[in-house]
């Protein structure tokens, strides 16, 4: 069950209009780190939360603040378009002002949504569900939580350096601040989720007996950086070394040949023994 007050989580409140930071505005919203996301992201994982009590709880305490983040940022949209233009007539565009304003503006949030913010990006691409992780195994999501509150914080930043205005700085000045605490709930959650013994370092902690042993423990040095084999790399306390010049282990990536009703490109004659040959014509052919 939830329950919606007509009270903002902070206040909304721009000191005046600006339509093309309404359009700006639209990534925190619905981009694949804005706060569309996260909220979507939380509460599917504490639907799909297994345990009762704290683990479930911060989930949902979270999931529903998210919830209110996405309505202050569609209230500011909302007033950051306040007299924004409706109706635009050949002399209003000759206007550079005008001009200016509607060459910035995001004219979905008024042809769609009636001068209000939408389910879409700074790009007006929709928001996706596939954005969302809730895997059921905690670790793993929480993991996923503290990236995605990284990368919400960071573009919230970005787009406080793209206003002047005192009332959305407030705002976002706000968003900053609760994307940093729930970076450290997160990885703070992570830490108990081992103390408890819930979850191993490695997700998930199983299969550790079928795995390959042999490549377990090294990092395979594909790149010409020269300072990767340098680096003294540990994790909980087993090291891990660099394999500096790894060889393939697998074949050839040759396709099987298509299934004729697919009329995919194939050549016969290109089995195994045919592959040697026509290495060996080519071969031949540069010779000449």
């Amino acid at each position: 069950m939830f329950r919606h007050t007509t009270l903002l989580q902070f206040e909304a409140k721009p000191d005046k209009p600006d339509a093309v930071f309404a359009h700006k505005l639209q990534e925190l919203i619905g981009g694949a780190c804005g706060e569309l996301t996260v909220a979507m992201q939380y509460l599917f994982q504490g639907w799909n939360c297994r345990i009762e009590g704290k683990y479930k709880d911060l989930i949902m305490d979270t999931a529903t603040e998210e919830l209110g983040h996405v309505e202050m940022l569609a209230t500011m949209v909302a007033r950051l378009l306040e007299g924004a233009p409706a109706t635009v007539t050949a002399e209003a565009a000759k206007d550079p002002a005008m001009a200016a304003v509607l060459g910035g503006m995001d004219l979905q949030q008024v042809i769609v949504a009636g001068g209000g913010a939408l389910p879409a990006d700074s790009n007006g691409t929709p928001w996706n569900g596939k954005y969302i992780i809730a895997s059921g195994n905690l670790l793993a999501d929480f993991r996923s939580n503290v990236a995605a509150e990284a990368q919400g914080r960071l573009q919230t930043a970005r787009l406080y350096n793209m206003t002047d205005d005192p009332g959305v700085k407030a705002m976002l000045q706000f968003n900053l601040a609760r994307d940093t605490v729930h970076q450290k709930q997160w990885l703070a959650a992570i830490e108990e989720l081992e103390a408890d013994r819930l979850e191993g370092p490695i997700v998930p902690d199983a299969l550790f007996d079928e795995e390959n042993q042999d490549h377990n423990n090294a990092i395979w040095h594909l790149s010409d950086g020269p300072d990767g084999p340098k680096a003294d790399w540990s994790y909980h306390g087993s090291a891990i070394g660099y394999v500096t010049d790894p060889k393939p282990l697998g074949g050839p990536g040759t396709a099987p040949k298509p299934d004729p009703a697919l009329y995919g490109t194939y050549s016969p004659t290109m089995n195994a023994a045919g592959t040697v040959k026509g290495k060996a014509k080519s071969a031949k052919n540069k010779r000449k």
